[in-house]
């Protein structure tokens, strides 16, 4: 799957993540957690291995998060990759790609 342009999902609320998905050369992973300290590996690896289920070779992501489960980044990576690519509701493999 190919990012194709901007695009976000989730909140900047309690036990959310904000995920931004742009258009770029390789995989450029930013990440800013409250819990960075604790699960900052952790979320890194659910972000790439989401990123890599979905079959995104290139893009910027951007993940703000606060306190979110594996299960949330997980939604919102694959949410905000589905938005950049203009993806509809109809050919959305939703619990397919990602497991």
């Amino acid at each position: 799957m190919e990012i194709q342009k901007p695009a976000v999902a989730g909140t900047l609320e309690s036990s959310d993540a904000m995920v931004t998905v742009e258009p770029g050369e390789g995989i450029e992973l930013s990440i800013s957690s409250t819990v960075m300290n604790q699960y900052g590996r952790q979320i890194k690896a659910t972000v790439l291995e989401t990123l890599e289920r979905l079959e995104v070779t290139s893009g910027r992501v951007t993940v703000v998060d606060k306190g979110a489960l594996d299960c949330t980044l997980k939604a919102r990576v694959e949410c905000a990759v589905f938005r950049s690519c203009d993806a509809s509701d109809a050919n959305i493999p939703w619990g397919g790609a990602i497991r």
